[in-house]
């Protein structure tokens, strides 16, 4: 009695198995449809990966836009975070002398400094990038309503006082650092990253051989080395190398020497030295570093809400290389101070 028993269990597995061959035929299953399973072919052009808008790498997530005001004399040096910087401004200030504007979105290192005063011309710069936080220390007491009614979220030692330290080992005022974190908790609205006129890619034709490039203020001068092991231009200020707290040369893939009107602004500091005020909406002409050339550029801004647009002479988008960029803003009549 046990084997039949056994032959009927076989017949029945095999009635089961039935329905489940009759699936896999190339006829498709009731309510599906053929080419859903279809695999995209071997030659299909991925979707490229989305940049950031400030230094055209990939991957990077459009966070909230810090900008800080960054000491630049040897005073203050080394300073803390600029590696981490998208962007990078120098500015001319009192006394010939010059300071720096670092905007952060892509990175946003723990802690950056010196953070020093505010002047005139950041108010200028800052509307491109929408309402972005602004961190810095001080500025003069006429200035302050003009910050009060400006395109950023105050972030000053004086409305974020927690979110700043003093940096052991340095003194006063060198030694203010900032907690970017707090900075940023106390700007929850801040805009995020956008387009500011930059563009990346390919360096147009043409372009100058250059090893080193100079750039000279009243009392301060930068010079721009490339480095082909790196493919950056390394930064030297007043014959020195720009190091970085973080460790290394300060350098960056793009430097833009932008050639602005720079006259005397109604602000000077107790020295009855001048503020310089840099006119960084209009047009004018620049020089763009990359890939070991410098190349003759234009660049425009309509107005502050504007990003700044860089051409060729020839009218076409002037391709700045991938990762940092460093903007100097230079006169070529610097203002006397």
């Amino acid at each position: 009695m046990r084997v039949p028993r056994m032959i009927a269990v076989t017949l029945a597995g095999v009635a089961v198995l039935a329905p489940a061959a009759a699936c896999s035929s190339d006829e498709p299953a009731p309510g599906k449809n053929p080419q859903a399973a279809t695999a995209p072919p071997a030659d299909a052009t991925p979707t490229p990966e989305p940049t950031h808008p400030f230094t055209g790498l990939p991957g990077a997530a459009r966070r909230a836009v810090l900008a800080a005001k960054i000491e630049n004399t040897s005073a203050g040096k080394p300073q803390l975070g600029l590696k981490s910087a998208d962007i990078v401004y120098v500015e001319q200030v009192e006394a010939g002398l010059t300071r720096l504007m670092a905007i952060f979105s892509s990175k946003i290192p723990p802690k950056i400094g010196p953070v020093r005063s505010a002047r005139i011309s950041d108010l200028h710069i800052v509307p491109q990038f929408g309402k972005p936080a602004f961190a810095y220390s001080g500025a003069q007491t006429k200035m302050l309503p003009i910050i009060a009614q400006s395109s950023l979220f105050d972030v000053s030692d004086s409305r974020a006082p927690g979110a700043y330290f003093r940096q052991p080992g340095r003194y006063a005022p060198y030694n203010l650092f900032a907690n970017t974190r707090e900075l940023l908790a106390q700007a929850p609205k801040a805009t995020r990253a956008k387009d500011v006129g930059f563009t990346f890619g390919d360096a147009p034709e043409g372009g100058v051989p250059k090893k080193t490039f100079s750039v000279k203020y009243p009392a301060a001068r930068f010079t721009f080395s490339w480095s082909e092991a790196t493919g950056k231009w390394l930064i030297w200020q007043d014959g020195e190398k720009d190091m970085a707290a973080e460790g290394g040369q300060l350098g960056a893939p793009t430097i833009v020497v932008q050639y602005t009107k720079t006259e005397r602004s109604e602000f000077h500091d107790k020295n009855q030295s001048y503020t310089p005020l840099v006119h960084s909406t209009g047009k004018g002409g620049a020089i763009v570093l990359r890939d070991g050339k410098a190349f003759k550029a234009k660049w425009s801004r309509e107005t502050e809400e504007d990003g700044t647009v860089f051409t060729t002479e020839a009218g076409e988008p002037m391709n700045f290389a991938p990762g940092q960029v460093w903007v100097v803003l230079a006169a070529r009549k610097p203002v006397i101070p």
